[in-house]
């Protein structure tokens, strides 16, 4: 198979470094910023290129979509009017536009898709899906989910005022950047019917982003969730807690375990992750799993058309914000 990456930032690397290690040997990088592609097709062999529609001729079986989330939809839709299967870094997108033409374009060519959700992977909440799924803990009634870590530090050899994270123009802002936590709340709970959201730029951080961001969401099954998301605590903070009728179960990212209380025979069961488990196994299990859908025409974990439901929540947050109000997710 011949992989495209788009984007020689850090992710875009990773996954270069990861699909080689899976055995993808035919690599080639699209990155305009001439001395960081230069150094990258140097460091790996790789064919690199400057220009998109470049990039696209040199026919690639699949194209993964790592560059800022502004241009995550005019690329994945150039790629696949091409015929190229698409992973696509999350968030999907900053704006609803032109969203569903690309939901359109992947069906009608029969594309494979997936959207970024390496959280999915990672062995914490892997955990808590299987427990929900063997419906343990009965009706779900509540759910706390919440990530925060202080922006600066995501990529010391950065400016972080001068990354996409910081910039509302480049897509930018906790509600999106942090958006795994939505996705995983959706995952674990279903369906959103309504949210209310309140977010600001609460810190002396230079960016003209929220920071800060507490979203209350209704589900379609009646229960409900909060979801915490900021890019202003100087720890690293991630997690959840959740709650139904026979039981809850608790997941601590620093701690390394999910806890589950099962009420019905009064006892606690921890599984904690294994001390050999290293960070970059998800990414490496994300892609694995993407591959393998390429290979068997099989539907991935979060395809486009999926992704588009969590961007729905996405939207509704912001308009909430904005009006003060409840908003459904439409």
């Amino acid at each position: 198979m011949k992989a495209l990456v788009l984007g020689g930032g850090s992710i875009g690397t990773r996954h270069l470094r990861n699909l080689r290690a899976l055995g993808v040997t035919y690599l080639a990088l699209f990155e305009p910023e001439t001395q960081r592609r230069d150094a990258l097709c140097q460091e790996m062999g790789l064919d690199g290129f400057g220009r998109l529609d470049h990039a696209l001729g040199w026919q690639p079986d699949f194209v993964l979509i790592a560059s800022p989330t502004h241009l995550h939809v005019e690329q994945a839709l150039e790629a696949a009017r091409r015929g190229c299967h698409l992973f696509v870094e999350k968030p999907l997108s900053h704006t609803a536009e032109k969203l569903y033409e690309l939901a359109r374009e992947i069906e009608q060519r029969g594309l494979i898709s997936l959207v970024g959700c390496n959280m999915r992977f990672h062995p914490g909440p892997a955990k808590v899906k299987e427990l929900l799924g063997r419906d343990v803990l009965g009706r779900l009634l509540f759910a706390r989910v919440h990530t925060g870590s202080y922006l600066p530090g995501w990529r010391p050899w950065q400016d972080y005022r001068q990354s996409y994270s910081a910039s509302a123009a480049m897509g930018g802002g906790c509600i999106l950047d942090c958006i795994h936590e939505i996705d995983l709340t959706r995952w674990y709970m279903g369906k959103v019917e309504e949210v209310f959201c309140l977010a600001g730029h609460q810190s002396s951080l230079e960016v003209d982003v929220e920071d800060v961001a507490a979203l209350m969401c209704k589900h379609v099954s009646g229960a409900l969730s909060e979801i915490h998301l900021d890019y202003v605590q100087r720890t690293y903070e991630r997690g959840c807690h959740i709650v139904g009728e026979q039981g809850s179960i608790f997941w601590d990212y620093n701690q390394g375990t999910v806890r589950w209380f099962d009420a019905a025979q009064g006892v606690w069961h921890t599984f904690a992750q294994s001390q050999d488990w290293q960070t970059n196994q998800m990414y490496v299990d994300e892609l694995r799993h993407f591959l393998n859908c390429v290979h068997t025409g099989s539907q991935t974990t979060l395809p486009v058309s999926d992704a588009i439901e969590v961007m729905r929540i996405v939207f509704a947050a912001k308009a909430s914000t904005a009006c003060g109000c409840m908003v459904r997710v439409e």
